[in-house]
């Protein structure tokens, strides 16, 4: 049996392992992943940043219209990369899950039992026939108990906490970024710039005010917002100073 006609018997159903004890399907998801547009999770002693490249294809595009940071919960955010639908329905889900808690014990969802929820909903799609897995990786930080979280999911359900962390394409250019300046004390503000240049090496170079969008939570008041177009640009244009 030719070696591609050999595999292709072990790609097209999801449950089924190759011999060398790989799903294919599942393999075929993180590519889908790997392809999506760069995003960063930074993790501080002030708080989380993420920051997102929304990769504005066309100048008739309306940039506003593509969304990869979502609040989940006010103490809750997501960025995603991969592909934005399958993005959409675990956002859906965890905000569904967050409001859960909410009805039921009367609190705010902590962020790790949250991140915990969306891994193992994704890993049973790799687990059940007649269902593809997630074709996007998600970043979900926010605040427990007064201190920052950044999990990374990825489509097997893999769930890890990071310090600093990158999704997508620009990934490795991020993470080369990250192992050279990461500064768990750094200001807010510092963290925000090293995101940006990481971003920056990770497109390289091509971005600007429109194609950027950071999401902060803070320590201080846990709460997660998305930044402003204004805020964005100041942050842009200091950098290209």
């Amino acid at each position: 049996m030719q070696p591609q006609a050999y595999q292709m018997g072990y790609d097209r159903a999801i449950t089924v392992f190759s011999p060398d004890g790989r799903l294919y399907q599942v393999e075929y998801a993180r590519e889908a992943v790997k392809r999506g547009t760069t995003a960063v999770g930074i993790k501080c002693a002030e708080g989380v940043v993420l920051i997102v490249d929304k990769r504005v294809s066309s100048r008739l595009l309306e940039a506003t219209s593509i969304e990869k940071i979502f609040k989940i919960d006010e103490h809750i955010g997501v960025a995603s990369s991969g592909l934005v639908g399958d993005a959409r329905a675990l956002v859906d889900r965890a905000r569904i899950e967050s409001q859960i808690n909410r009805v039921t014990y009367d609190e705010k969802i902590d962020v790790e039992a949250l991140a915990k929820k969306l891994g193992d909903h994704m890993q049973t799609y790799t687990q059940f026939g007649g269902a593809r897995p997630y074709g996007t990786a998600l970043l979900i930080a926010g605040i427990s108990d007064g201190e920052g979280r950044l999990f990374e999911t990825d489509p097997s359900g893999t769930l890890l906490e990071y310090k600093a962390t990158g999704i997508g394409i620009g990934r490795n250019a991020v993470m080369k970024v990250f192992e050279e300046e990461y500064d768990y004390e750094a200001p807010l503000k510092d963290v925000i710039q090293m995101g940006i240049k990481a971003l920056h090496d990770a497109t390289e170079g091509k971005f600007d005010v429109n194609t950027v969008e950071i999401g902060i939570i803070e320590n201080q008041n846990g709460i997660f917002r998305k930044m402003s177009a204004e805020e964005v640009a100041s942050f842009v244009e200091g950098f290209e100073k």
